[in-house]
């Protein structure tokens, strides 16, 4: 097969800029929430697949430009699935010189003991996980726990709420560990699956699949994911503009007693957002509010574009 320098040349300008993208989207998350700060010690997790390996090489690569020093440590929860290639980790760690230490506890027996056939895991697991590298993280003396959930992680945690839980609620960026020992950091927050997917492949990380919970069908999670990346195909820009809309929320337009005091709404009290518009026709924009482009020859097609009528 014939070299061709023009493909490679635009694959590796591709690939820079969808690092840089990642790289501005993490930095920008850091930012906004205060992530790191000077001096931490930041456990990260490393479960092996996309999500983690993506966080762990753009905090590697920020690490090394940021105006803060903090240091970093991979953390691997071997859960003693039948298979699990215990190697791959700990060679890849070694091979990029970062400090790492495998914690070995058996929750895969306790989760098959414990759950039913055929239901989910997925409960059980996280929890059993949780409390692991909570322990794990106050061990080594770690400041914060970085975790490798995305922005389309984010969007689906809010869906399966507002289906299956009944609430607003989603997946913070930041937040305080459950035992209130511990601050847990996502700082692909901003970061679209699509680009970790793209990344990934482009790195070739040693993918290690998740035998326990990955393979199960049908779970609600995955239902919700189908939903938002057909959104995502048939409508660009509907996924940014609905994160968008996780960070643009107006008490007083929703219907929650305890953010808003809708009993302070008499005559004679100030308009409070502008008051009500029910009746009017918002002006959509046809390029949606957050949309990044896959390439400067790439635009959002203006007859799919996010609509109030078109939400199905």
């Amino acid at each position: 097969m014939s070299f061709n320098p023009e493909v490679n040349s635009k694959q590796q300008y591709n690939f820079n800029k969808l690092q840089k993208r990642l790289r501005r989207n993490v930095g920008e998350a850091i930012a906004d929430f205060s992530m790191i700060e000077e001096g931490d010690r930041i456990m990260v997790c490393l479960s092996g697949g996309k999500d983690s390996y993506t966080l762990l090489e753009i905090l590697r690569s920020l690490q090394k430009s940021a105006p803060i020093n903090f240091s970093l440590i991979a953390v691997n929860l071997d859960q003693k699935q039948p298979g699990f290639p215990g190697h791959i980790l700990p060679e890849y760690l070694e091979s990029l010189g970062v400090e790492y230490k495998i914690v070995e506890e058996d929750t895969y027996s306790i989760v098959k003991e414990k759950v039913p056939e055929g239901k989910t895991t997925c409960s059980l697991c996280s929890r059993l996980r949780r409390g692991i590298l909570y322990r794990t993280a106050s061990e080594l003396g770690c400041t914060k726990i970085a975790l490798g959930h995305h922005r389309d992680d984010i969007l689906q945690t809010l869906f399966l709420n507002m289906f299956y839980g009944g609430k607003m609620k989603g997946m913070p960026p930041k937040l305080m560990s459950d035992d209130g020992k511990h601050i847990v950091i996502r700082p692909l927050a901003y970061c679209r699956e699509k680009d970790i997917i793209r990344f990934s492949e482009a790195k070739q990380f040693p993918i290690i699949p998740c035998n326990l919970c990955g393979s199960q069908p049908n779970l609600q999670r995955q239902v919700i994911g189908d939903m938002l990346r057909d959104w995502d195909k048939r409508y660009p820009g509907r996924i940014e503009t609905m994160f968008s809309a996780m960070q643009n929320i107006v008490p007083s337009h929703m219907a929650d007693t305890q953010l808003f005091d809708f009993h302070a709404v008499t005559h004679g009290a100030p308009v409070v957002d502008g008051g009500d518009l029910a009746f009017d026709r918002e002006d959509i924009p046809v390029t949606p509010l957050g949309w990044q482009a896959e390439d400067e020859s790439h635009q959002p097609h203006t007859l799919n574009r996010l609509d109030i009528v078109e939400l199905n």
